[in-house]
C-alpha cells in the first residue's frame, strides 16, 4: 500500500494538471492511504505497523469484507526487529504525499513530512529486511526479494525532493547502490529512484546527479527492445514480459518511468545511446504508449485487462467482493468456507470492480479468464497506481479522444 501511495503521489506531482476533475479523486485516494500510514507510524513509539491479518488464515477463507471474521493480528517492525525496506517505502509515501498536499492542505503536508523524516531515520538506523523478522507472515506473499538498499535509496530520494536537505543528498551518495536492474515494482525501487533523481539533471541542470542519470539510462537500455543492451522479453503481441505472476504490474510501473523520463529529457532536449543506437524522448513515449494500449485492448485477444473498460474484459477476476453476491442481493451471512462455492463457480462475477487491472496474459498473449488463476486474474493496487500517471500523461498529450 505504501508503494501504491508513492506512485499515486508521483502521478499527481507529474501529471496532476492533466487529470482535470479527477485530481481531487487522486488526492482523496492518496489521503486514504497516508492517513493509515500515519497511524501505522505513530500509534506506538518505536514501532511501525506493517501488516494486519494472518495471511494463512485469510487465504483459508473466501468471504465478503462485510462478513470477515478471520484473526486481525497486527505485525510491526522495531529497532530489535528492523524493516528498512518497509520503513523506507513508508517514508517515501509520506514524503511524496507531503508534496501533493503542500498547496491544498499545508498543515497535513507538514505532518506527513515530519513523520516521513522520523520513519526514514528509523529505516537508516536499524537496518534489516522485514521478511527476515516476520517470516511466514509476509512470505511467500510479499517477501523482500530485492533487499532494502533500494528502499533506502527511494526513501532518501523522496525526502530530498521534499526538503532539499543536503543530509539526504549525502546519504544518497553514501549508499553506493550500483545494482543494475531491468525491474521496477513494489519490491525493487532502484530504477524509480534513479529516474526521480535524474530530474535534477534535466529539469534543474544540476550535473552533480549525472551518476543517477547514467543509471536511469542503463535501465532504459535494458527495457527498450532491439538494442544490444536489452534484457527484456516481449510477447508476440508486444507486451513487456517480466514474470509469470501479475506481469502487468511491471508493464504499468515501467511504462510510468518511460513516460516520466521522456518528459524529463524532452525538457532538456537530451537523447542517449544504447550501444550504437540513438534513443529520444519519443522512443520512450512510443514504447510506453504501446504498453498502455495493449492493456486497454490493443492486443491479439482484443481483451481489455481493465475491468469494466472496453467491449471485452475479464469477467471472473480473483477478488472476493467481486465474486460473492452483494449484501443487497444476499443479506444473510456467508461463512468462511461457504464462500468457496463462489470461488469455484464458472459463472461471471456478479459485481463489476470497475477500473481494476488484473495480472494479465502469459508470455504468448494467452489469457484464461479463470477466478482460481490468481497469478493472471487477480487485480492489485500496485498494478493500478502507476497506470494512473501514464493515462493522465496520455490524456494531456492526445486530448480526450
Amino acid at each position: 500500500m505504501a508503494f501504491t501511495a508513492t506512485m499515486l503521489s508521483w502521478s499527481v506531482l507529474e501529471y496532476g494538471k492533466r487529470m482535470g476533475g479527477e485530481v481531487g479523486n487522486a488526492r482523496a485516494a492518496i489521503r486514504w492511504a497516508t492517513d493509515y500510514l500515519l497511524k501505522a507510524a505513530t500509534q506506538t513509539p518505536g514501532k511501525l505497523y506493517v501488516g494486519v491479518g494472518d495471511p494463512d488464515a485469510d487465504h483459508r477463507c473466501w468471504e465478503r469484507p462485510e462478513d470477515m471474521d478471520t484473526p486481525r493480528a497486527v505485525y510491526s517492525v522495531s529497532k530489535t526487529n528492523p524493516g528498512s525496506d518497509v520503513a523506507g517505502e513508508t517514508a517515501a509515501a509520506l514524503a511524496a504525499a507531503s508534496l501533493v498536499f503542500r498547496v491544498t492542505d499545508r498543515a497535513y503536508s507538514r505532518r506527513l513530512l515530519a513523520v516521513a523524516k522520523t520513519v526514514m531515520v528509523f529505516a537508516m538506523k536499524y537496518q534489516g529486511k522485514y521478511s527476515d523478522y516476520l517470516g511466514s507472515v509476509v512470505c511467500p506473499f510479499y517477501c523482500s526479494y530485492s533487499g532494502y538498499q533500494d528502499e533506502l535509496l527511494w526513501g532518501a530520494s523522496w525526502l530530498f525532493r521534499a526538503t532539499n536537505d543536503a543530509f539526504y543528498l549525502n546519504y544518497l551518495k553514501s549508499l553506493g547502490a550500483n545494482d543494475n536492474t531491468d525491474f521496477f515494482s513494489w519490491d525493487n525501487k532502484f530504477a524509480g529512484a534513479r529516474v526521480l533523481l535524474s530530474r535534477r539533471v534535466h529539469v534543474d541542470n544540476n550535473m552533480s546527479f549525472v551518476q543517477f542519470q547514467q543509471q536511469a539510462e542503463d535501465f532504459m537500455c535494458r527495457i527498450l527492445p532491439n538494442n544490444p543492451s536489452s534484457t527484456t522479453q516481449y510477447t508476440p503481441g508486444g507486451l513487456m514480459y517480466k514474470q509469470s505472476s501479475a506481469n502487468l504490474q511491471y508493464a504499468t510501473s515501467i511504462s510510468f518511468l518511460l513516460f516520466t523520463y521522456s518528459k524529463y529529457i524532452a525538457s532538456s532536449k537530451h537523447s542517449f545511446t544504447c550501444g550504437n543506437l540513438l534513443f529520444t524522448a519519443s522512443s520512450l513515449r512510443s514504447l510506453a504508449k504501446k504498453q498502455v494500449d495493449y492493456i486497454l485492448g490493443e492486443n491479439p485477444l482484443k481483451m481489455s485487462y481493465m475491468v469494466g473498460f472496453g467491449a471485452r474484459f475479464p469477467q471472473k477476476i480473483h477478488h472476493r467482493a467481486a465474486s460473492l453476491p452483494s449484501l443487497a442481493t444476499y443479506p444473510g451471512h456467508i461463512g468462511c468456507q461457504a464462500g468457496f462455492q463462489y470461488l469455484d463457480s464458472s459463472s461471471p462475477n456478479p459485481n463489476i470492480l470497475t477500473g481494476a487491472v488484473v495480472g494479465g496474459p502469459d508470455q504468448n498473449d494467452a489469457f484464461t479468464d479463470d477466478r482460481k488463476d490468481f497469478s493472471h486474474a487477480e487485480p492489485a493496487t500496485y498494478i493500478n497506481a502507476p497506470l494512473v500517471g501514464s493515462l493522465a500523461y496520455l490524456v494531456g498529450s492526445y486530448g480526450n479522444g
